[in-house]
């Protein structure tokens, strides 16, 4: 079936129609749910003197101040908690209970309203924060899902395998109602900290996925071992991953062990989300040998911005910057305007896709964190802002380098000491040693000033010791063992 047959208004609509439509759903929202019933944006419009219905679209959020992770330390404050006789009042509930009745109208908000799922962010920089689901939003989480597999051109007769980790993040439950909205076999292995990499090969054995949905460090060092042990997996014809940054030397990588155990038609594609959106967004099905499409956004489920992160001002399209998000249609813990700590490098654009065609907008090029950008005190390098996404993607990419995790700390564990970088690498293919310390240290040279202080090499085992595999809800590729205040 053709796409345009099978997707609604935000896969084709125009720029300007799209743009109507997401005014009304942001008027709708703001109006009957987060102003009203939300305590955070009902005190924040009181203290600004506005209205809802001053906002009267997506043009108009620049008149709103942004919100931070560090204004979710009370995240009641942006749960949507309905007043029944301010509801009571209001023209849908009104109108519902003159065509439905009194007793299916209370079931219809109960089903909107009451909070039924929670997740959570990961708490590795801070406390974790809950965000709740109602049933309309996990029906919200369906339709992604659902679009997700479309965009990945999967097929309902197909067998998945979902290997993330169980737990209350919006990893796994996406992919979980991924699996139900698009009526197609899915099962939940609950990655490395359930069954443990032996319990997941000899699974994905049985299963003979057609798909695996997984973090990219734990697929790759599951694909490891199963090349390591002549696996075969014939069948395998898509990876979507999701949780981590996907260089494309990981994508490489990740290739080339599908054809040692005999998936040689393997497609790969990227998800990005984060909790705060209670939504993801994917890359679509490449087209031969392209370059990545850029993460597709629903533009009836979320709003996305790009911003100066040092102004606050919105960059044009195809202009790099920090990725702000706004939902359109969410019930549960609602956050406007977050801004996320994430640059995209190519920006927001909304020409049609080159790979599908679809005119959704769309999120281009690498995604990096700005928390990854580190203050090191290396040598006369004092003070030194280091960009650990660029070195990421550059050991992702060094030929002959398997598995790596940098670790930061002091000089003999001494505070008032300098730092110290070491590079902990597992070989892949035989590569000589020498020739890839070589080759890591020109590496950082493309992209610090400085070499690691040292290269410690480890076996396959070691390293996923060390990375945290099937242990950790997040392989570790970078840590930072220095004195918390020094970070």
């Amino acid at each position: 079936m053709n796409f345009l047959q099978s997707n609604p208004w935000w896969a084709t609509t125009s720029h300007d129609e799209m743009h109507h439509r997401q005014d009304a759903l942001l008027r709708r929202l703001l109006s009957d749910r987060v102003v009203p019933f939300t305590a955070y944006y009902s005190k924040l419009f009181s203290e600004l003197g506005i209205e809802a219905g001053d906002i009267r679209g997506t043009d108009d959020l620049v008149n709103l101040p942004f919100t931070s992770k560090r204004l979710l330390e009370n995240p009641k404050d942006f749960v949507v908690i309905p007043e029944e006789a301010a509801l009571k009042h209001q023209w849908a509930t009104i109108r519902h209970a003159l065509t439905h009745g009194p007793s299916s109208t209370k079931r219809m908000l109960e089903e909107e309203l009451r909070p039924i799922l929670l997740t959570s962010t990961t708490g590795r920089s801070a406390a974790p924060v809950p965000f709740l689901y109602t049933k309309y939003d996990i029906a919200n989480l369906e339709t992604g899902g659902t679009r997700m597999m479309e965009l990945c051109k999967s097929d309902p007769a197909w067998r998945h395998i979902n290997a993330f980790p169980f737990a209350p993040h919006l990893a796994f439950w996406l992919a979980h109602h991924a699996g139900t909205g698009f009526n197609t076999f899915m099962l939940s292995t609950g990655g490395g900290k359930t069954m443990g990499t032996e319990g997941n090969l000899r699974l994905i054995g049985k299963i003979q996925p057609d798909a695996i949905i997984a973090m990219p460090t734990f697929l790759y060092h599951l694909l490891q071992q199963a090349a390591a042990d002549k696996q075969r997996w014939t069948n395998l014809k898509r990876i979507v991953l999701g949780g981590e940054k996907v260089p494309a030397g990981m994508r490489v990588k990740l290739k080339a062990l599908c054809e040692q155990i005999g998936a040689s038609d393997v497609a790969i594609m990227s998800t990005y989300g984060f909790t705060e959106a209670k939504m993801a967004w994917t890359e679509c099905m490449p087209d031969g040998d392209s370059e990545p499409s850029g993460y597709h956004i629903y533009p009836d489920l979320t709003f996305i911005e790009v911003i100066d992160p040092e102004t606050g001002e919105r960059v044009p399209d195809g202009h790099p910057g920090e990725i702000v998000c706004t939902p359109l249609d969410a019930r549960g813990t609602v956050v406007i305007r977050y801004r996320t700590g994430d640059l995209i490098e190519g920006g927001l654009v909304h020409e049609a896709c080159p790979c599908c065609g679809r005119s959704c907008p769309r999120l281009v090029g690498k995604i990096s964190r700005v928390s990854d950008i580190r203050r090191l005190n290396i040598g006369k390098l004092k003070g030194t802002l280091v960009d650990f996404n660029a070195l990421e993607n550059l050991l992702d990419d060094t030929e002959g380098l398997g598995a790596w995790q940098i670790e930061l700390k002091k000089r003999n564990d001494d505070p008032l000491e300098s730092d110290l970088v070491l590079v902990h690498a597992a070989p892949s293919n035989g590569t000589n040693r020498d020739t890839l310390k070589k080759r890591i240290a020109n590496r950082f040279g493309q992209a610090v000033e400085f070499a690691p202080n040292d290269i410690v090499f480890h076996s396959w085992d070691e390293i996923r010791e060390l990375q945290g595999v099937g242990k950790e809800l997040k392989e570790q590729k970078v840590v930072d063992h220095r004195p918390a205040n020094d970070n």
